[in-house]
């Protein structure tokens, strides 16, 4: 897939692959074509050249509905949340699987309240979204998609704003879904822990792809962010685990 935007290639030639229940990493510097990619699989963005395969059906000759029965997003930022309050926001996973103006029924309602209760919000229901402080609306944001009922997933730095303790627990909880998770992460130790694979972006390229251990290498991080690392084993997990050295 390539994309292009002011005379710019933005993307070249990226052939990402997420299996059915994966959780599958997007990793590289700022700058390195992360979001633009994500952008390009949920359809916000149109490539190039290349296609978005959803199962197998070419997602850009998918109706708008169908497209997001499909694929679930949680962007960095809300557009379109001003007045609503966090169970409406959430509540608006639920459109695309329903006619214009109907209203939520007990199905709805059930989904909603578990989506709640599953991301830790259960009791800002009620609270205008934009009163919310910067986690407490990623994990609104994460029950949106929930009850959206997605095969794929999509995550864009969903740890962003997230104390430790919710940046463990939102990881975990896309980690056990049955959809596809595919995120963009910084936190190359989180991507560690929780991706089955990693894609490592450079420039709008894919310069390395596989296991966080074949991925998270001294020498591919050396020439990737230029930083120098120490990369071990953690003890307990067994994922790659990254320090930084001055």
């Amino acid at each position: 897939m390539r994309y292009e935007t002011g005379g710019r290639t933005l993307l070249h030639g990226i052939d990402l692959t997420a299996r059915p229940g994966e959780t599958v990493g997007v990793a590289g510097p700022n700058g390195s074509g992360k979001t633009t990619l994500l952008r390009c699989v949920y359809g916000a963005l149109r490539p190039a050249a290349g296609r978005v395969l959803l199962d197998g059906t070419d997602a850009g000759a998918l109706p708008v509905k169908e497209r997001a029965r499909r694929v679930a997003v949680v962007p960095q930022d809300a557009s379109g949340t001003f007045g609503l309050t966090v169970r409406e926001v959430v509540a608006m996973g639920r459109s695309p699987h329903k006619r214009f103006w109907e209203q939520d029924g007990p199905e709805d309602v059930r989904r909603i309240a578990g989506a709640l209760r599953t991301v830790g919000v259960e009791e800002l229901g009620e609270r205008p979204f934009d009163e919310l402080s910067g986690g407490e609306r990623q994990r609104a944001l994460v029950a949106r998609a929930l009850v959206q009922d997605p095969g794929l997933l999509a995550l864009d730095e969903p740890t962003n704003h997230l104390d430790i303790r919710y940046q463990l627990e939102i990881l975990g909880l896309v980690r056990g879904l049955p959809a596809t998770g595919l995120l963009v992460l910084h936190d190359l130790n989180l991507a560690a822990s929780f991706c089955d694979r990693l894609y490592l972006l450079h420039e709008g390229r894919v310069v390395a792809a596989g296991t966080p251990a074949e991925v998270l290498t001294e020498e591919m991080l050396g020439e990737v962010y230029g930083v120098r690392t120490r990369v071990g084993v953690h003890p307990t997990t067994g994922a790659p685990s990254i320090v930084y050295l001055p």
